[in-house]
């Protein structure tokens, strides 16, 4: 369960579930503290983000413990998922530049 408690962000979550008749799409709200929005990403999506404003700050709620090992990412321009992010040029951190295409990567799911 994701919401933004302070600024504004561009929330997306893809669906990453092998066989899935939505396999590759994804759905993208704006949260934000005025809007007060969430969105819940269920297990099989992959989730990702863009901040909108300076310090902006994003709260999350997980179903279990964070586990390294289980930690991974998708490329945020992957042309098969499509993802209108509104930003050609986006602040990365080195995990997320370096991430594969959901074809690369493969489902766990």
């Amino acid at each position: 369960l994701v919401r933004c408690g302070r600024g504004a962000l561009y929330d997306v979550a893809v669906d990453i579930r092998s066989g899935s008749a939505t396999f590759g799409q994804w759905f993208g709200v704006e949260l934000s503290a005025e809007n007060g929005r969430q969105l819940l990403v269920p297990a099989g999506f992959a989730h990702g983000f863009v901040t909108l404003q300076d310090d902006t700050e994003i709260c999350y709620k997980c179903t279990a413990p964070y586990a390294p090992d289980c930690d991974a990412g998708i490329a945020w321009d992957d042309p098969d998922i499509g993802v209108d992010w509104g930003i050609s040029e986006p602040v990365l951190s080195e995990k997320d530049a370096t991430a594969p295409t959901l074809k690369e990567l493969g489902s766990p799911f």
